[in-house]
């Protein structure tokens, strides 16, 4: 960390020069003690956004690899290892298993303040995979999971904007700190309220994430699509007995499942239209006629604020007793396996973010992925819009009475222990259904390493405008103190939960060594599309055929 030296008073001439070219001045607390001369700062931008266009093969590389790994949550085994050794050749600390999650790591590079974390998704969907490219429906291992949500963009978009800022701050001698963290397991919001519990967020001055998507903006409040949620896996006890020959002895755990599902589904009608609650039988028993001991129903319960999510968690463990009392089982446990918090987005950094999204713009889209978007919307039943051309920038949030809510996103407890925001850059199709095989058509094209290289020329001016502007730090930390002043993080995660880590672990098992010859060489390759013999685009034939299938 660098420090200011003494100055005379006397000679307020070498202040104003000192000033006028030093690259800053460091407070007693090591941040920066004032912004950057204008002419200065556009210099450096204009350098970042260069270094950014010179590393596009490596921001290709690293979504093309991700992709071809498609891991599940909790079992993003390939692609941690992959992360962690190209941190570490890049001169990053790497701490492995961090928060008791094997696939989990923080990198960090730098020393002093400001420190900033950037993060972003790793895992994918089941039954996801997906030939890219090919604007129809085409796995590669059918029943296969895959990238269909785009997860495999984030971490080059981070990865490429992190490692252009080092390099700038190398040869500036700026200080500051860079943590790189990847969202484990998002899909079962399973890993970031373990990470801020973790301490991970304890020192961060502001944290930037980024998630992909076909528009170009970052929004800042409570955005009218997320919902926060408990995600609860309810497990009941009987006892065996002959299906056929003895029933009445036994007790089954499955009749318990059934009848709290039914419960439920009667108790929707009378629970407000914002809440949206879903579930999988995790367990039904072994076969028909062995009355089941065990049984376990998985639930998401969302809604708009935490009391409200607290309110639909009571009313659950309600409807599981009076199940179990109805069957006469016992209700054996309720794990918490994975919460979020509804996201609270920092206005003074998305106002910057969204500045340097209005000066990266778009990507140039070229004929070919202009028809592979249509051709995929026409195979969706969208209309054949194409891409976007213009950004979004900044997403004011609705009103609070036009909250409607939707998905959810864990880092909405992040946005709660430190002044946070999100980067939604353009690497996917407009009109996919999301959490679909169709998302992940486009996430190994042009498309995404176009829309990837835009992001991260967005992250890094602002994480630039972090480490060189004060004000915005101090700023960032004034709205997040009213942010907090009358609601305060407490997370649905309890002392005695732990993270499901032994999640998808079945599914990965099935399907690793099948999926082992897709993966991506980029030794031999130039993109993941030319190893795997697809023209890019190809879209459905004259005679509805779906393209040519393609060998590993």
């Amino acid at each position: 960390m660098r420090t200011a030296r003494p100055v005379s008073l006397a000679v307020p001439a070498l202040i104003a020069l000192l000033v006028a070219i030093a690259p800053a001045a460091i407070s007693a607390q090591g941040r920066p003690a004032a912004a950057r001369p204008n002419a200065r700062a556009e210099a450096d931008k204009r350098g970042l956004v260069a270094d950014i266009d010179a590393r596009a093969k490596l921001t290709q590389e690293i979504n093309d690899q991700i992709f071809s790994f498609g891991e599940l949550g909790f079992q993003e085994v390939e692609t941690s290892k992959y992360l962690v050794a190209l941190l570490r050749r890049e001169g990053f600390t790497v701490e492995e298993g961090y928060a008791g999650m094997p696939t989990a790591w923080v990198a960090t590079w730098g020393s002093g303040k400001p420190v900033i974390a950037v993060g972003s998704d790793i895992d994918g969907i089941p039954q996801a995979s997906q030939m890219p490219g090919v604007a129809c429906r085409m796995p590669m291992i059918a029943g296969a999971p895959g990238h269909g949500e785009g997860h495999n963009s984030g971490q080059a978009v981070v990865v490429t904007a992190a490692l252009a800022v080092k390099k700038l701050m190398t040869e500036q001698k700026l200080p500051g700190t860079i943590r790189i963290w990847p969202g484990v397991a998002e899909e079962q919001l399973g890993s970031k309220a373990f990470f801020t519990a973790a301490g991970l967020f304890r020192d961060v001055d502001v944290s930037f994430f980024t998630h992909v998507y076909d528009r170009f903006s970052t929004p800042w409040g409570a955005p009218n699509e997320y919902s926060g949620l408990v995600s609860l896996l309810y497990s009941f006890e009987g006892t065996t007995a002959h299906g056929a020959g003895a029933p009445w002895r036994g007790r089954s755990a499955l009749d318990a499942v059934e009848l709290m599902d039914v419960a439920w589904n009667f108790r929707r009608e009378h629970l407000r239209t914002e809440q949206r609650s879903h579930y999988v039988i995790r367990d039904g028993g072994d076969q028909p006629n062995v009355v089941p001991a065990t049984a376990s129903v998985w639930y998401f319960l969302r809604e708009l604020d935490p009391p409200r999510i607290r309110g639909l968690w009571a009313i659950a463990d309600s409807i599981a007793q009076g199940a179990a009392m109805m069957t006469g089982t016992r209700l054996a446990g309720v794990r918490v396996m994975g919460a979020a918090w509804p996201p609270h987005f920092n206005k003074p950094v998305a106002q910057a973010m969204a500045a340097n999204i209005a000066r990266v713009g778009m990507p140039k889209w070229s004929a070919d992925d202009e028809r592979f978007a249509k051709a995929l919307q026409k195979e969706m039943g969208q209309p054949e819009t194409g891409l976007d051309t213009a950004t979004l920038g900044l997403e004011d949030p609705p009103k609070e009475a036009d909250r409607k809510g939707g998905g959810s996103d864990d880092i909405g407890d992040v946005s709660w222990a430190v002044p946070t925001v999100q980067l939604f850059y353009p690497s996917n199709v407009p009109g996919t259904p999301g959490h679909n095989w169709a998302d992940a058509i486009a996430m190994a094209t042009p498309i995404a390493h176009k829309g990837a290289t835009a992001g991260a020329k967005a992250l890094a001016l602002t994480m630039y405008d972090v480490l060189t502007t004060p004000k915005l730090v101090s700023d960032a930390w004034d709205y997040y103190r009213v942010q907090t002043k009358d609601t305060k993080y407490e997370s649905f995660v309890r002392p005695q939960d732990r993270p499901a880590i032994d999640l998808n672990a079945n599914i990965l098992g099935k399907y690793r060594e099948q999926m082992r010859p897709y993966y991506y060489d980029p030794s031999r390759f130039r993109t993941y599309l030319d190893q795997l013999g697809v023209t890019y685009p190809t879209v459905r034939g004259a005679d509805g055929s779906c393209g040519v299938r393609a060998v590993p």
